[in-house]
């Protein structure tokens, strides 16, 4: 009898450790490539932002490093913010509902730097609500693509209408806020330049080689979680 009860335990304990459920459940704890629920094909990479995602040409540069099992969009928006109380905000804008309709897999959402405009500084206490409703639209779309959001590349320009120091002060800690809220990966593109001007137009505005500056970050902070060189 002993010998039968026994018996009956090694075979409970086999059929727990090689049952689906325990293979998933080890499977889980490992972050992947996401798996695309409704179409085949390549996975779908959304590029949200302002003019620094439409105009600067990053997009194209990470496609080009991403390869063919991706497919990058670009859905910037120049001019828009973050806050819902400025003459543009993001999510007023079409770029927005376009990038919806994309079903992305993953979005990499670059905003905050139109925020720093002297004459926005007054909604500053709304600022992290306002992204926290972006951040939670792109969430709860049917696929439930991954979010990453970036911290704002430095601004170097004396001419413009933007503050270097509140940046640095307001916006960069409050991006850094809402990726601890929200548990979503970050993506640091104001270390990534240092202090080089020379990577932008205007102190502002990345040229050709602050895209790929950025590509490249997006790219490296990718690959650090998903392990891209498995899916070429």
């Amino acid at each position: 009898m002993r010998k039968q009860t026994k018996l009956l335990a090694i075979v409970v304990v086999i059929v727990i450790v090689f049952s689906p459920l325990s293979v998933h459940a080890s499977n889980a704890s490992q972050k992947t490539i996401p798996q695309v629920p409704f179409h085949s094909g390549p996975i779908r990479v959304a590029c949200v932002g302002d003019s620094i995602t439409e105009n600067s040409g990053y997009p194209m540069d990470l496609q080009a490093l991403l390869g063919d099992n991706f497919t990058v969009a670009n859905f910037g928006c120049s001019g828009s913010t973050v806050s819902l109380e400025s003459w543009k905000p993001y999510m007023d804008q079409p770029q927005f509902q376009s990038a919806e309709a994309f079903h992305p897999d993953i979005i990499i959402i670059i905003l905050g730097t139109n925020d720093d405009l002297v004459g926005l500084h007054v909604y500053n206490a709304s600022f992290e609500g306002d992204y926290a409703k972006l951040i939670t639209s792109f969430m709860h779309l049917d696929n439930y693509p991954d979010v990453w959001i970036a911290k704002s590349p430095p601004i170097f320009s004396n001419s413009s209408d933007l503050s270097p120091a509140y940046l640095t002060d307001t916006i960069l800690p409050k991006t850094d806020d809402l990726a601890n809220r929200f548990n979503l990966p970050i993506i640091d593109l104001y270390s990534a330049f240092g202090n080089n001007p020379e990577y932008f137009e205007d102190g502002v505005h990345p040229n050709s080689q602050g895209a790929a500056i950025i590509a490249d970050q997006v790219y490296n902070s990718l690959n650090s979680v998903y392990n891209l060189n498995q899916t070429s």
